[in-house]
């Protein structure tokens, strides 16, 4: 007789139903696991084993052949430790019930508790998707799960808990989701920052159309401080981002527990000696980058041309497509990165040139090959080159606060909810993403407007996507002021922030 459990695997960010069998014959006792397990699925029969032995249960004298299919996917982590628990106690008559509608999932210590696992919300949809009506999982992980409506998720502390639940002699009641609203308090404020008013101005265009944002300056002026509070002024996630966030922070393991959603938007700040499979994601078994965590929220390189050149060039793609694509042996893995990318330089290996009072000590011949570690190719992804100068000491010690972000985060909202309005009914959420067969019809130009924009790129040798980048931008500055049309002004604005393509780039 074989007897059977269900449960869940992962690739990417898809999960695919597993069905765990069991087989007990005769012969010299054996214990044998297949279905393309990795290490860590062969080591659950240890596990297993001691789990039963010291929750009372016997673990059958005999051969015990485990298949977990199908067979050509491979099975990864401990989460099939609890499926394989239930299916050994079913086939060896311990247990006697019915579980056809049931998904397990769940590590086990040695002690028979259960411990959370990584993945559970996409596997959670899937199992909704497949027909299952019930979910066991571990206590930590249930409000995650339970997101997914129609589908019964109930908390797992340990095997006698789930053992009595199943006999019908203890019920686990349901878990429910915990969706608080996303608090701001604690995110640091724009109110502390002294001067810099144009950098701030910056920001919000770029906060209010999702752009892409490059910060130049001396050491020392504020780049990193002003970049940490772009979270602060972001528009609050929608349902259906947190979903997305929360399933790929799930696969991560990076999704605290006791929570159902991730409900602020990620701000993710890697060191500059991450490697391209730490920022894009990789491994023999895909995982998701620095990238992708950031998904929906702010990516932050402080540092840029410190980061290396591969590092770098990775991710001209995916900032350009929203998606990052992993291919390996084992299968191809498409993580979402619909990401605002904020980056942080000095202007030269010294850090001054171009300061008022502090003198440069780099050569012209230094000074060029230092940003010239910034592709030309990357830095048309950047649509804001904004320049982070000195503060004087008058504004570092003046005590009045300045605007607070609750009071710019207003006029994002009001621009968010404009470029909603026009892009209703189609995949554009943003200024930022506007494609090309969009962008004659949304970003209508003045008669000024578009001469000024054509003496522009004449003028300073502007690519294609750098020009597209520029007229992006002026519709965002156009929905700040709330004008149907580009007008003069918000073009000229628009290339006032290209400054590398102004100055640096072509003035050293």
């Amino acid at each position: 007789m074989v007897a059977t459990s269900y449960s869940m695997g992962i690739f990417g960010l898809e999960a695919f139903g597993v069905e765990v069998e069991t087989d007990l014959s005769a012969g010299l006792p054996a214990f044998e696991l297949v279905g393309l397990p990795d290490t860590a699925v062969k080591e659950s029969r240890d596990r297993v084993r001691a789990a039963l032995k010291n929750c009372g249960f016997d673990f059958p004298i005999s051969r015990i052949t485990m298949n977990l299919a199908p067979a050509d996917k491979k099975k990864e982590g401990p989460v099939y430790d609890l499926p394989l628990l239930v299916s050994l106690l079913k086939a060896s008559g311990q247990l006697q019930c019915g579980t056809d509608d049931c998904i397990f999932l769940g590590e086990l210590s040695l002690s028979g508790e259960v411990r959370p696992v990584r993945g559970v919300l996409p596997m959670a949809v899937k199992a909704k998707e497949l027909g299952f009506l019930r979910l066991f999982v571990p206590s930590q992980n249930a409000p995650e799960g339970a997101v997914v409506e129609g589908l019964t998720v109930c908390p797992v502390t340990d095997v006698p808990q789930l053992v009595s639940h199943l006999r019908g002699s203890e019920e686990i009641f349901p878990a429910s989701p915990l969706l608080e609203k996303s608090s701001r308090e604690s995110l640091p404020d724009f109110s502390d920052v002294k001067g810099q008013a144009e950098a701030k101005r910056a920001l919000e265009i770029a906060a209010s159309g999702g752009h892409n944002v490059l910060l130049i300056g001396p050491p020392g002026t504020g780049k990193s401080m002003l970049a940490k509070r772009v979270p602060s002024i972001l528009p609050d996630m929608t349902f259906s981002e947190s979903i997305e966030t929360t399933k790929i922070h799930s696969i991560a393991g990076l999704v605290p527990g006791g929570v159902s959603l991730i409900r602020e938007r990620p701000f993710r700040s890697p060191h500059h000696t991450i490697s391209t499979a730490g920022l894009a994601g990789g491994g023999p078994t895909p995982r998701p980058g620095e990238l992708s965590l950031a998904h929906n929220g702010v990516l932050f390189l402080d540092e840029l041309p410190e980061f290396s050149r591969s590092a770098m060039e990775v991710l001209r793609q995916p900032i350009e497509d929203g998606a990052v694509t992993i291919s390996r042996v084992g299968g191809t893995a498409t993580y979402p990165c619909n990401i605002m990318l904020i980056a942080a330089m000095n202007p030269c290996p010294c850090g001054f040139f171009g300061h008022p009072t502090h003198p440069c000590t780099c050569s012209p011949h230094t000074v060029e090959r230092y940003l010239s570690k910034i592709s030309g190719p990357l830095l048309d992804r950047l649509d804001l080159h904004i320049e982070v100068p000195p503060v004087e000491f008058d504004e570092l010690s003046n005590q009045t606060k300045s605007e607070s972000s609750a009071e710019i985060r207003v006029r994002v909202n009001d621009a968010r909810k404009r470029q909603e309005e026009r892009f209703s009914g189609t995949d554009v959420t943003c200024n930022a993403n506007i494609p090309a067969s969009l962008l004659q019809e949304t970003c209508l130009l003045t008669e000024p407007a578009g001469k000024l924009l054509k003496r522009a790129f004449e003028k300073f040798g502007f690519s294609a996507r750098a020009y597209e980048r520029v007229l992006k931008v002026a519709r965002t500055i156009a929905d700040l002021e709330g004008s149907e049309k580009i007008e003069s002004a918000h073009a000229a604005e628009a290339v006032q922030y290209r400054s590398l393509d102004r100055k640096y780039w072509q003035g050293v």
